[in-house]
Formats: structure tokens, C-alpha cells, sequence
């Protein structure tokens, strides 16, 4: 059985909110994301959690559905962990007690590597792709060159703007990548509101808290996001690759190991290229 947590980071409530944003808006929106990801996973019997994997949050539908797959073959239990990868990269580089990291940045994973953090250089498992999602009732319009967004920001239809923090979070720079590609990150600027990750800013997308938002392919086609909103996907070419990778950490145990093999393999691929992760190469061929 399958045991998921989802991880947010400290927020400070002294920290002043993005305009418009309440603080029953934030909490609501951290405590749907964790009901999504909760809901959809069991708890291992008593004192059997396993191996924690740290996950990037784009992750928080298809992996637990690869280790439901994993666990049906045999394998044993593992704990998943879903938030940004620039903060479990910061808390491996503390010690942290993961044993597989996926990454929606490989850069994350070669710093780790070159510290001597993880078992060789990792392996990729996908690139990551962005959306202009708008929920049901919003005003805006989606399509892949933003051409509605750049109008709903200009006649104030659009007073939010829902991406991940790009400070940490690899989707929030492709977000603000493709904005500035598009001439519309200033403004923007204004009226972003940031998640803590890429999961936090899809259910700020979603819930109605903003007009509309840049988020995870992978979250846009989980069916509890597509059947709240429409959306289109933006061209690769407005923001840099978001090749993403995993990585064993060092001192990994046997399941770790077992786990990290099988995602590598057909069954677990499958998985993930439901949920868009098409490995460069593929993706290049196709």
C-alpha cells in the first residue's frame, strides 16, 4: 500500500499576500492539494512506511500510480514525498533521509551528484512541459501563444495569474520564461500569485483563485484538474527544456533500489507518458 505526504514549505503569515489573496485562499489551496494527493493513496500497514522518495510536485498523480504498479509485481513499501525541487534539494544538501529524489530539474541532480549526495549521475524520466490553464467560468481564453492573456491583461479581465514560485520551483521559470518570451511578464508582474510549487499554483489555477494560471502538462491532464478548466499547451520554445531527472541517493536500501530500477522499465514509462513525461529522445522522434 501506498503512503503519499505532500510538502509545502513554512509559510509565514506575517509575510505580506499577493493582492486579492486571502489567507483562507492559501490555506484552502494547500489543504485541496493535500486531500488530492492523500485521497488518492492508503497507508502501509503500521511500521512498514518504507524508503521515503522525495518527488517533484508535478509527480503528485503519476507516481503514486507507478508504485501502485510496483507494489502489485512485489515490491515493497515506499513513502512519498511531493513539493518543490529547490527545497528537497536544500534539505538533501542538510541530510534529509530520502532515498530517491526526482527532480523536475536535472540541474537539481547534478549539484547533489557533484557534492557526492547520490549513487552515480542519475537518470532522466522526462521533460516537463507548461500550460496556460483557465478555470470553469473564468473570462480568459486559452490558447498555446497566450494571444487572450496578453488582451485579458490589458482590458482587466485577468486580475490573477496563478504560476509557481520561479525563485525555486523549475516550473515557475518556464512560467516566467515563456511570459517574458511572450512580452508579458511586466504585466504581469503585478498580479501573480505564486504557489510554493508546481502542484500549490495548479490548485490556485483551479480553485478559482486566479482568472488563470501556468502550470504542469502532467497536473492539467490529471482528471481532477482537467474536469475543472480547459487548457493549451504552450509552445517548447517560449522557455528553456525542463529536462527532469532521478537519482538514488547515497546509503539507498534494497527497495529503494528495486523502485528506482522499475521506473526505469516499461510499466512505470507508460505511466508516465500518460501523464506527458516523454523522455527527450522520444519526444524528439515522435
Amino acid at each position: 500500500m501506498i503512503r503519499a505526504l505532500y510538502l509545502t514549505g513554512y509559510f509565514d503569515w506575517s509575510l505580506a499576500l499577493p493582492r486579492g489573496v486571502t489567507r483562507f485562499e492559501v490555506l484552502g489551496g494547500v489543504l485541496a492539494a493535500v486531500g488530492a494527493t492523500v485521497a488518492a493513496s492508503c497507508a502501509p500497514p503500521r511500521g512498514r512506511a518504507g524508503p521515503t522518495v522525495a518527488a517533484a510536485a508535478d509527480l503528485q498523480f503519476a507516481l503514486p500510480q507507478a508504485l501502485e504498479a510496483f507494489r502489485a509485481q512485489g515490491g515493497g513499501p515506499l513513502r512519498l514525498v511531493f513539493g518543490s525541487s529547490g527545497a528537497f534539494t536544500a534539505q538533501i544538501e542538510q541530510g534529509a533521509p530520502f532515498e530517491i529524489f526526482l527532480s523536475a530539474d536535472a540541474a537539481y541532480v547534478r549539484r547533489l551528484a557533484q557534492a557526492g549526495l547520490t549513487d552515480g549521475e542519475g537518470a532522466p524520466y522526462g521533460r516537463g512541459r507548461i500550460v496556460l490553464f483557465s478555470p470553469a467560468g473564468s473570462a480568459l481564453k486559452v490558447d498555446p501563444q497566450m494571444v487572450d492573456l496578453a488582451a485579458a491583461l490589458a482590458d482587466g479581465r485577468l486580475r490573477k495569474l496563478a504560476i509557481a514560485n520561479p525563485e525555486h520551483a523549475p516550473y515557475g521559470r518556464a512560467a516566467r520564461e515563456a511570459l517574458i518570451h511572450a512580452g508579458l511578464w511586466e504585466g504581469a508582474q503585478s498580479r501573480l500569485v505564486l504557489g510554493e510549487n508546481a502542484a500549490q499554483a495548479a490548485q490556485f489555477a483551479a480553485s478559482g483563485s486566479a482568472q488563470g494560471g501556468l502550470i504542469a502538462y502532467s497536473l492539467a491532464l490529471a482528471p481532477e484538474f482537467a474536469r475543472r478548466g480547459t487548457f493549451a499547451l504552450i509552445p517548447e520554445s517560449f522557455h528553456q527544456p525542463l529536462d527532469q531527472q532521478m537519482a538514488l541517493l547515497r546509503g539507498a536500501s534494497a527497495t529503494a533500489r528495486a523502485f528506482y530500477a522499475f521506473l526505469q522499465g516499461p510499466v512505470a514509462r507508460e505511466v508516465l507518458a500518460r501523464y506527458g513525461f516523454v523522455l527527450p529522445q522520444a519526444e524528439g522522434a515522435r
